[in-house]
């Protein structure tokens, strides 16, 4: 404050053209404004530390090793943190789970033969920090047939979790890397799904179907070609914005379909029991009567029951986007060599605006 004063001294003294000490605090005070401005509103909320656990349980499926990882995150207030939680195996990341109304995930992983080092990441929110949890090691029996992992990255957007408007898409690379695959004598080929979408979307693999070979290479150093690589899959995940679609007058959402209903079962009630009745008496009635319901029949394919008139003068019918959320997609791998069949999933969080 002191220097503040200081300085409008000076200005008086110096006659500052155009410039006085109100004008100086007015000054300062607009530069103030305008860098509280440029500070996101979540660095100056207080976000809450958290605390990340998770236990790993491990069994034998068919030979090969799956580890059940159960996960907990709680904030320093002790109410269950919101987010998505990421599994690593060292370096590598190899699931990736949304936290549920208690604070809690878990996640089944296929995990190859060797040694392992599992770790639960919370990525934090607006309202929470991140952390970690301690490392689980572990070591797993290496099978002696042929298997593989399956691992996710993003590609477009380029960071998980993934999160896209309706009516956008997102692409995954989806990595399969085959372990003890020398001892193959026969190609194996690995066909590529996904579950646990949102309603009114969908994926794509290019290619659905991998092959693995004996040659296939079961690492990828920094740098390195595709060729000399672990075959790769890219997964597009596409969702459904509003819009329009042409459809007929019985699909259209809230329209009161009992005019029409009576339209179409009236005539044809009408005409039933004119036979009926025509074929007790004379035979010239019944004709009559059927030739009465053709006519009526055609009027009404012509007008109002008829889908173009209705398109004409009502327009399409919207159609709804895909429903914003949070969800948990799970990718899956199998292969089968016609007796037994191998099956490696992950997961991975789909956000949707």
């Amino acid at each position: 404050m002191g220097t503040l004063r200081e300085l409008c001294g000076e200005l008086e003294q110096v006659h500052v053209r155009g410039m006085n000490c109100r004008s100086l605090r007015l000054e300062l005070a607009m530069g103030l404004v305008a860098a509280l401005a440029m500070v996101p509103a979540a660095a100056m909320a207080q976000q809450i530390a958290t605390q990340t656990a998770m236990t790993v349980d491990t069994s034998s499926q068919g030979g090969r090793t799956q580890a059940t990882a159960a996960v907990a995150v709680v904030g320093a207030d002790g109410q269950p943190a919101t987010g998505a939680v990421v599994i690593d195996d060292g370096n590598r990341q190899v699931a990736e789970v949304a936290l549920n109304g208690h604070g809690q995930a878990t996640s089944v992983l296929g995990l190859l033969g060797g040694k392992h080092a599992l770790r639960a990441v919370y990525t934090g929110d607006s309202a929470h920090l991140g952390s970690a949890s301690i490392t689980s090691n572990l070591t797993t029996p290496t099978s002696s047939t042929p298997n593989f992992a399956i691992t996710l990255a993003a590609v477009a957007p380029s960071t998980l979790p993934l999160t896209i408007s309706a009516g956008t898409s997102g692409t995954i690379a989806v990595t399969i890397t085959p372990e003890d695959n020398a001892a193959l004598t026969a190609p194996m080929f690995v066909t590529l799904s996904c579950a646990g979408l949102p309603s009114l979307s969908s994926c794509a693999f290019t290619p659905e179907s991998i092959e693995i070979l004996s040659t296939t290479p079961v690492s990828c150093p920094t740098g390195s070609p595709a060729s000399s690589c672990p075959p790769v899959s890219s997964m597009l995940i596409q969702t459904q914005g509003p819009g329009t679609s042409q459809t007929g007058p019985f699909s259209r959402p809230g329209h009161k379909n009992a005019p029409i209903a009576w339209a179409i079962l009236l005539p044809g009630m009408l005409a039933l029991g004119g036979l009926a009745w025509g074929a007790r008496r004379r035979t010239w009635l019944s004709r009559l009567a059927l030739l009465a319901f053709v006519g009526l029949v055609t009027m009404l394919g012509t007008t109002a029951c008829s889908p173009l008139y209705y398109y004409y003068n009502h327009g399409p019918n919207p159609t709804p986007a895909t429903p914003p959320g949070t969800y948990n997609v799970t990718v899956t791998a199998q292969s089968s060599n016609g007796v037994t069949a191998i099956t490696n999933s992950t997961t991975m969080v789909l956000t949707v605006n």
